[in-house]
Formats: structure tokens, C-alpha cells, sequence
């Protein structure tokens, strides 16, 4: 007899307590991704651009344009940016790489390429009435908007690694023993994790 599993219910108790990214910065690394998004649009097309037009993708005119409502290729290529970064990234994108927030699903322990993907397609639902979606983060509890409740996911502010300088060490006092670590302790210690006598 299958059993209902609450797998969902321990990824959240997982990501209980996590810190949640602030308006500004989940705006911020929208407004760079569509930067790098554009400028990647303008890169792959505009030497793709030949091709295309033989294709009949593109006008002859020689004009590219990208927009967010414009024609079916710009949001194949808004899904596709958004989607594969976020999977192949872990949840991050180049523009909340550089904020430093990342998406984590509250379903599964690593976000799926499904997921994503339907997180980026969530961005048309945001966008819906005037970008009410997006507003809901100031609604909602958990910060969440319309993608993020569409793709299961929440977006977490990532802690700085503090950076430790290799060459500065703090200066041995005299007649201070040298640290021993474990490795060198076990070699040391002979067989059977007793010290030689």
C-alpha cells in the first residue's frame, strides 16, 4: 500500500530560519541579469544573425531586437537564461551571484532543471497585472512572489565567506610548541591509535 511522504516537510524544516533576500537585492540581480541577458542576446544573435534571417527567424531588415514581450525567440531566450543559469549554477544567477542571494527549492535538498524552468516561465506570471506578482513579496510571510510559489522555491541571502589572509599568521611566542594537527598525531601515534612507548 503506498504511503504518503512528506519529504517536502523536512526540506522545509531544512531551510527553517534561513535568511531571505531583501526586495532591493532580489530587484537589483533582475535588472543586472537583463542586462547580461541582453548583452549575451545581442552577442549569439547578432553573429547568429545570417543564419536566422535565411531562416526567416529575424527580418531581413537587419534589425535585432530583444524585448521581454516581443516574439516567440525572446522568451525562449528569457527561459532559457534564466532556467539553465539557475541549474547550472546552483540556484544562482550571474546577477544574484554579484548580490549575493541564490534560489533554494523547499521541496528538494538541490533545485531541478524542471523547477527552474518553471521558475523562469513564473516570471511571466509575475509580470501579469501590472507586476503584482512581484509586489506579493511584501504580502507574503515568507517573502515569496508568484514564481516563487509557482516553482516551490524561496530566495535566501548567502553569508560572505570571510576571507583569511594566508600570509599573515599571528606570530609565535617563545617557547610556544608548534601546532600539532590530527594527521600528524595519528602518524605519530603508531599501531593501533596507541603512542609508541
Amino acid at each position: 500500500m503506498a504511503k504518503y511522504d512528506s519529504h517536502q516537510t523536512r526540506r522545509m524544516l531544512e531551510v527553517h530560519g534561513a535568511p531571505l533576500a531583501s526586495f532591493s537585492r532580489r530587484g537589483a540581480a533582475f535588472l543586472l541579469d537583463i542586462i547580461v541577458m541582453s548583452l549575451l542576446f545581442v552577442a549569439v544573435v547578432g553573429s547568429l544573425e545570417p543564419l536566422l534571417a535565411k531562416m526567416g527567424v529575424i527580418d531581413r531588415s537587419g534589425r535585432i531586437v530583444f524585448s521581454l514581450n516581443h516574439g516567440w525567440y525572446n522568451v525562449a531566450w528569457v527561459v532559457a537564461y534564466f532556467g539553465l543559469c539557475t541549474y547550472f549554477l546552483r540556484g544562482r544567477t550571474p546577477g544574484k551571484w554579484l548580490m549575493g542571494i541564490r534560489v533554494v527549492s523547499l521541496a528538494h535538498e538541490r533545485i531541478s532543471l524542471w523547477h527552474a524552468v518553471e521558475r523562469a516561465l513564473g516570471y511571466g506570471a509575475s509580470m501579469l497585472e501590472g507586476g503584482f506578482g512581484f509586489l506579493q513579496y511584501f504580502i507574503n510571510p515568507n517573502k515569496r512572489t508568484v514564481h516563487d510559489r509557482i516553482a516551490e522555491t524561496i530566495v535566501v541571502r548567502e553569508p560572505r565567506k570571510k576571507r583569511t589572509n594566508r600570509g599573515s599568521r599571528k606570530p609565535k611566542r617563545k617557547n610556544e610548541p608548534e601546532a600539532v594537527s590530527s594527521k600528524q598525531k595519528r602518524a605519530s601515534a603508531g599501531c593501533g591509535g596507541m603512542p609508541p612507548e
